[in-house]
């Protein structure tokens, strides 16, 4: 019998409870290794799939376009540095203890409740970016069979429902299958290109933009800025990290490499895209204009017609188009409807489901592709990466520094109602400060001088104060509780999550014991019926210390 057979005769008997937890794929709960039946390879390239994108393209004819090869080349060079490094604790503290970014951050510095802030940030994060996807296909669709735009954007929401219904299960399929198809598609095209025309290459390096200004450290921060929005990705790869099978001696290197290439290794991807984009727009520069070269639907056009029948050209990428799309966006939906569900249980004190929140994610998607979101694109980012900067680096200077250097933040994560204060000052203060200061940068109320310097601002401002915090504060208030009742330790002998089970008084439900807390009024009761109990009759008191 299998686990699938043990949870379908599980929900024939418990009805509903049993039956959510299936579909809504462990949301708002430590992931346990009875679901977690993957290899790190094949969890690794499920994340991987994910990044298919073709946004970067986007991003990057803009920034080229604007300040030239080489600023853009630095730009995007200085700013996957920056996500990289930032990426590294995030997602190993995600793949290691098989959590998401949102419970990840309620015990780095922001607590319980203080964490519904950076929610509603990454919500954002995946609204604006499946916008930006669902444009682009739409794009693809009126260029190739001339749908109007407002119907395309209708199209490249509504399919993508189906799709997110069964979570992992379902996403793992279609990121592994369609992976080597659209490698195929993305790479020919651009290799047979630079073999039949190398001098594509010197017109790409030494383009240099509407300015012609050369290199120079403004342009570099402002096109940095724009692709400094892109950090809150790291979310997106975790939501897939978390379900990585538990690292042992005989796993740890396959796990090592699949954690470092889908977590922060993502951005990697991500600047060779975007410096393919830069490649793309000068290219068909002068054949597309100015407006279109930005467009990835008329890059990919101008490259294929150099190396197949025009017949097949329109054909071959609107699937691309549309195979990049769907792979980004069922992941932009489900993030988006994993960290939507995150702040309206924790503040409503009640757990709809998370398929309402797939559509309250599209519907918000759906509303910008109709303002025609694309054609201020790299304003929005720029705007919008101050918060995702502010946010992503203050979990990982709390997890890099006050963790394991200071060691005045608890080690080993903690996200449960009761265990944990309901704000905290050191992630909250950091990442408010870090915020407002970097989008009044942005704005120019310190001057059109510091302007460019806003992306700089919000990582130097959360890196910094983030540990000063909790010095200041000598991190009282990171735990409520330091014992939750259940005398079992958390981890196994080699440091995993452990995995032995518990059943929950209220649901009656089993979890493994990284979900589980001793209840107040008896028994133990798992994280999920925590959150929603709304007279807080379970929630155990805070400990005297």
């Amino acid at each position: 019998m299998t686990v699938d057979d043990v949870a379908v005769g599980k929900e024939k008997r418990t009805g509903l409870g049993a039956s959510k937890e299936t579909l809504e794929d462990h949301t708002l709960r430590f992931a346990p290794r009875t679901y977690r039946r993957w290899t790190p390879a094949v969890v690794g390239a499920s994340a991987l799939g994910g990044i298919a994108y073709l946004a970067d393209f986007s991003i990057g004819a803009g920034i080229g376009l604007a300040h030239g090869t080489a600023n853009a080349l630095l730009a995007i060079g200085v700013a996957a540095a920056v996500i990289f490094v930032t990426g590294i604790p995030l997602a190993y503290y995600g793949a290691r203890y098989n959590i998401d970014l949102d419970l990840i951050t309620r015990g780095s510095g922001f607590g319980y409740c203080g964490s519904v802030l950076t929610s509603v940030i990454f919500a954002s994060f995946t609204f604006i970016f499946f916008a930006t996807e669902g444009s682009i296909m739409a794009q693809g669709l009126r260029f190739a069979v001339g749908l109007p735009l407002w119907l395309g954007y209708l199209v490249s929401t509504v399919v993508i429902i189906p799709l997110v219904v069964y979570g992992m299960k379902a996403l793992a399929k279609l990121q592994s299958w369609t992976n080597p198809l659209w490698l195929l598609l993305m790479v020919a095209p651009l290799v047979f290109l630079i073999v039949k025309d190398p001098g594509s290459v010197l017109r790409w390096l030494s383009f240099e933009g509407t300015g012609g200004s050369g290199v120079n450290a403004a342009a570099v921060l402002l096109g940095a800025g724009v692709c400094l929005s892109l950090m809150g990705q790291i979310g997106e790869q975790i939501d897939y990290l978390r379900f990585m099978p538990p690292r042992t001696a005989e796993n740890k290197r396959a796990w090592w490499a699949s954690v470092l290439l889908a977590g922060p290794g993502w951005v990697v991807f991500g600047a060779v895209k975007q410096a393919i984009g830069v490649f793309m727009a000068v290219y068909v520069l002068g054949v597309a204009g100015a407006a279109a070269a930005v467009e990835p639907i008329e890059q990919f056009t101008g490259v294929f017609k150099q190396l197949m029948p025009p017949w097949l050209v329109v054909p071959l990428a609107l699937v691309l188009v549309v195979l990049s799309q769907v792979k980004i966006n069922v992941t932009n939906a489900y993030s988006g409807s994993l960290a939507w569900t995150n702040s309206f249980t924790r503040v409503a004190r009640r757990y709809p489901g998370r398929l309402v929140f797939v559509c309250v994610n599209l519907a918000f998607s759906l509303v910008l592709m109709e303002a025609d979101m694309f054609s201020f694109l790299n304003s929005v980012l720029s705007f919008y990466a101050n918060c995702a900067m502010a946010w992503v680096v203050t979990v990982a200077a709390d997890i890099a520094v006050n963790k394991f250097l200071l060691k005045l933040s608890p080690k080993q994560p903690e996200f449960r109602r009761g265990m944990l204060f309901a704000v905290n000052p050191v992630g909250v203060v950091s990442f408010l400060a870090s915020s407002i200061l970097s989008i009044a940068v942005y704005f120019g109320l310190f001057g059109a001088a510091w302007r460019p310097y806003s992306p700089l601002v919000a990582v130097v401002v959360a890196a910094v104060l983030t540990p000063l915090m909790a010095i200041v504060t000598r991190g009282r208030f990171y735990l409520r509780r330091t014992d939750d009742g259940i005398a079992a330790s958390m981890l196994d002998a080699e440091g995993n999550p452990s995995g032995s089970r518990y059943d929950c008084v209220v649901c009656g439900e089993s979890y493994e014991r990284p979900d589980m807390a001793a209840s107040a009024a008896g028994g133990t009761i798992c994280s999920l019926c925590l959150s929603t109990d709304r007279d807080g009759v379970h929630v155990l008191p805070a400990q005297n210390r």
